[in-house]
């Protein structure tokens, strides 16, 4: 639930319209296809986390399996992803608020959900998990609900079924799902949580369960609403101003129903900013225990919770404050672009890792996994070209063009803070 919880989020409920917007009906396929790529990582990430479960999940994979350099950008690339996306979590979650409270200010929600969540997280991991799954449980059921009655709607011709309206299913050309797939990317970030929390697992078979279950449930969560979606609603309708689970309640003639998808969207937003400054905090835990950061941050409290990494990695609330007072309204977009290369990074060095993984893992080691992947390295291969394929896609959509056009100051950025960072670290040891 920890997993679900950080992946459904704004991505979802409101990122998805954007996808509408660029693939008509046909945004199921870029669903169906950003489920393929996350599958092959879904399953490198679980078969790995169950021989070494680990706070720092893919970086230190990484680190055994390829090297230093793409353990530390690994690492601080997803560091960084996740932390701009606690900062749009936040400022989805404050503007959910103008609702019921116009006159209240968006910073003054921000600062009071950050306490919240900062409480929460600095609480023992037992209680974390507990308030995070009924949290992320709150979303499961309404999507779970919103299947249901769409489904319903469509197969009793409540409503007149739109997969063929206003230029049919490919509106935009049979390239269109392809394009669109880097939004289905987006909403699938989350799924590495189950490997990040894999070092507070009970045990290895907890893992391999969480993580069947994790993605199954996601898959069908994520296909089965954007079916719906593009079912009841015209596709033209779509976009980022409003969610549209509001706009498809609201054509269902629901009583409330924007009220209703406001507690939900709001409770999505929280969940999802809750669940990455969690996965924030244990990277850099782990970069601080690999001396890549200030032995500080790789200290736990009594209950076992890193307290300082959390704290610091809580600098997304100021990132999302100053968004709030200067970043435009298509801001959104921008933040989903700039965070998605960062996720896509640690995606891409964890298929990698999975490869050289699978390569020294001795057979009879391999024959005891709880989990394996099906196909092996192969699978991860398909992933690696595939992950490649939909992130060079982003260059031809002006909404998510920052995502591509970034990674090469990404990458440089990263690796001179790798080699700053080991010249410290080997100082430090000398």
């Amino acid at each position: 639930m920890l997993a679900v919880g950080g992946s459904i989020g704004t991505g979802l409920l409101l990122g998805s319209g954007a996808a509408i917007k660029i693939a008509g009906p046909a945004v199921i396929l870029s669903y169906v296809i950003g489920a393929a790529i996350a599958f092959t990582v879904t399953m490198a990430l679980g078969e790995m986390a169950s021989v070494h479960p680990a706070a720092g999940s893919f970086g230190v994979y990484a680190e055994l399996y390829l090297n230093q350099w793409a353990g530390f950008v690994a690492r601080y690339g997803y560091w960084f992803a996740v932390v701009i996306a606690v900062a749009a979590e936040l400022v989805a979650a404050a503007t959910y608020m103008r609702t019921w409270f116009p006159r209240v200010g968006p910073v003054i929600w921000i600062a009071v959900f950050a306490a919240l969540l900062l409480l929460v997280n600095l609480r023992p991991v037992g209680d974390y998990g507990t308030f995070e799954y009924w949290f992320a449980m709150v979303k499961v059921v309404t999507i779970a609900v919103f299947i249901v009655i769409g489904a319903a709607l469509l197969f009793a011709k409540r409503v007149p079924e739109q997969y063929d309206s206003a230029g049919g299913f490919f509106p935009h050309g049979t390239t269109s799902p392809l394009l669109a797939t880097s939004f289905a990317l987006f909403s699938f970030l989350g799924i590495e949580f189950v490997a990040i929390a894999s070092g507070e697992a009970r045990s290895q078979k907890d893992v391999a369960l969480a993580t069947r279950i994790m993605f199954a449930l996601l898959a069908a969560l994520y296909i089965g609403a954007t079916a719906v979606l593009v079912g009841v609603m015209p596709w033209t309708q779509a976009g980022v101003a409003q969610s549209p689970f509001v706009t498809v309640f609201g054509i269902a003639g629901i009583p409330a129903a924007s009220l209703l998808m406001n507690i939900v969207v709001l409770t999505a937003a929280l969940s999802g900013a809750n669940a990455n400054i969690f996965a924030a905090g244990r990277m850099l835990f782990s970069l601080a225990r690999s001396g890549y950061a200030p032995a500080a941050l790789g200290k736990l409290s009594a209950s076992g919770s890193p307290h300082f990494a959390l704290s610091l990695s809580a600098i997304g609330i100021l990132v999302a404050i100053v968004l709030e007072q200067y970043a435009p309204e298509s801001a959104y977009l921008y933040i989903i672009g700039a965070s998605l290369f960062g996720g896509m990074l640690a995606w891409w060095i964890t298929l990698a890792a999975h490869i050289s993984f699978r390569r020294r893992l001795p057979a009879e080691q391999l024959a005891q996994l709880p989990l394996r992947a099906p196909g092996g390295q192969w699978l991860s291969i398909f992933g690696f070209v595939a992950l490649l394929a939909a992130i060079g896609s982003t260059w031809v959509v002006p909404q998510s063009r920052i995502t591509i056009t970034s990674g090469p100051f990404y990458l440089l950025l990263l690796t001179i803070g790798y080699f700053a960072a080991r010249r410290r670290r080997s100082s430090r040891i000398n």
